[in-house]
């Protein structure tokens, strides 16, 4: 049984930094793609960024590259998010999820969310 735990959120002040955990388990994660998505209050969930397992190819939301960095430990089956220079607009909860390959369009396993709030 796939689970995936997602870990770090908190309060932080614009400007500031936050890193996000995700522990993946219960399969191995060859060909899959990690992502990221969030959603705020009253909108739809979006995409952050992604990155294959395999490769370590990443890709990101306009609204936050540069700013954001995913990466992932093979060794500890754990998919990171850093983020750098938040922003209010960055509040959000933030979820981790995986699919195998990267042409699929549906994530297949979900975790539970993390809460991230960042005041102005």
């Amino acid at each position: 049984q796939v689970q995936l735990v997602e870990s770090g959120g908190g309060l932080v002040q614009a400007g500031g930094s936050l890193g996000l955990s995700c522990a993946a388990s219960g399969r191995t994660f060859s060909g899959y793609v990690m992502g990221w998505f969030r959603q705020a209050p009253g909108k739809e969930r979006e995409f952050v960024a992604h990155i294959t397992w395999n490769g370590g190819s990443t890709s990101s939301a306009d609204s936050v590259k540069g700013r954001f960095i995913i990466s992932r430990d093979k060794a500890k089956n754990t998919v990171y998010l850093q983020m750098n220079s938040l922003k209010p607009e960055d509040t959000a909860v933030y979820y981790c999820a995986a699919k195998f390959g990267i042409h699929t369009t549906t994530y297949d396993y979900w975790g539970q969310g993390t809460q991230v709030t960042v005041s102005s």
